[in-house]
């Protein structure tokens, strides 16, 4: 669901630029006065982990879409709400820059939709409603479906109303949400059967990670917080390195939601402009653009889709590979940086009443 900028005028693409950098400036905040510094590293390590998630497209029978993991819920619940919002704009960021996935005109309603919406509206008044303080595996599950699958329902409404105040480009509003709405429910539902699973093995090794602990300490039969990062490393590494070569082809949901309301694969944006500047500028620093190698000559085979892995040959498979850990280090790498930066200008900052 990462938006192309040509579907965002400069106005609605500046403009949600402006609301998402308000977000990560207030979540910097809080996660200065309240994340538990033990979270630091799994920040790094679960950026890693959705970074590589993202990259596996699964398809929904019966459509020719696919979907893949949004991962804002499930950071929301590891995480907290504000350190989750700021990882998962660490991997947005990095697929952007690096990947050319998602445009960066548009960078700002993909962190809107894919973190807001979850961490901030989802998470705290669908997911923590229904588990409660508590809850055993089977409201965990409810909780982690229904909340997942609202989540991408607002995000996919997100990208409708952003589109339609654009006016660039030719999608209807009513018969855009009629597509793009079914398509994100079951997708939603999928992503929220994956985030349960993930969060009731949290839940058993390290339950006082989810809020949700009826014991404040781990018994010798529990998991360490270092097994587990190493968990979602080895993870990370499997599913950006070796199973995103099995991805779908088929495009996602909303690629295939244009295609079925405009009749046309991917929609142009103006070619000159601030659309031109940004495209030329992502083009230069994407270092394996749509997750694979660039091209080297005219007639060789084209890169991947947005969130495709190219042809099922050798080095299309390599380019998925490389791609899927060097995304993951560089995703890990700046989650754990923002994480460790705002942590250490806790300590630096004085105490009250520390001046005589």
């Amino acid at each position: 669901m990462h938006m192309a900028d040509a579907l965002l005028s400069p106005a609605v693409g500046g403009t949600m630029w402006a609301v998402s950098a308000g977000i990560i400036v207030y979540c910097s905040k809080k996660v200065t006065d309240e994340l538990d510094e033990r979270k630091v590293p799994l920040m790094g390590v679960l950026g890693a982990f959705l970074f590589a998630a993202q990259m596996i497209n699964f398809s929904i029978p019966g459509t020719g879409s696919s979907g893949h993991l949004g991962g804002g819920l499930l950071l929301a619940i590891l995480l907290g709400p504000h350190a989750a919002f700021l990882t998962i704009a660490s991997v947005l960021v990095v697929q952007a820059l690096f990947f050319a996935d998602g445009g960066l005109l548009a960078l700002g309603c993909n962190l809107f939709n894919l973190g807001y919406f979850p961490a901030f509206i989802a998470y705290p008044l669908i997911y923590r409603k229904i588990a409660g303080a508590r809850p055993g595996q089977l409201r965990l599950s409810v909780a982690a479906i229904v909340a997942a699958t609202v989540g991408l329902q607002l995000g996919a409404f997100g990208v409708v109303v952003e589109t339609a105040s654009s006016g660039i480009s030719s999608l209807p509003f009513a018969t855009f949400v009629l597509f793009m709405q079914p398509i994100h429910l079951a997708i939603g539902i999928v992503e929220g059967v994956v985030t349960a699973a993930i969060v009731s093995f949290v839940h058993r090794a390290r339950p006082e990670l989810i809020g949700a602990a009826a014991r404040p300490t781990v018994t010798p039969g529990q998991q360490s917080l270092r097994k587990l990062l190493l968990a979602f490393l080895a993870g990370a590494v499997l599913t950006g390195g070796l199973f995103s070569w099995f991805a779908s082809k088929d495009p996602d949901g909303l690629e295939w939601a244009i295609a079925q309301v405009s009749g046309e694969a991917e929609l142009k944006g103006p070619e000159q402009g601030m659309h031109a500047t940004l495209a030329a500028l992502q083009e230069r620093m994407a270092i394996l653009p749509d997750y694979a190698f660039r091209k080297t000559d005219a007639g060789g085979q084209g890169n991947g889709g947005s969130d495709g892995n190219g042809d099922a040959n050798p080095e299309s498979r390599l380019g998925s590979s490389v791609s899927g850990i060097v995304g993951g280090l560089l995703a890990l790498l700046l989650a754990f940086l923002i994480g460790f930066l705002l942590k250490r200008r806790v300590h630096r900052m004085p105490r009250a009443g520390g001046l005589s």
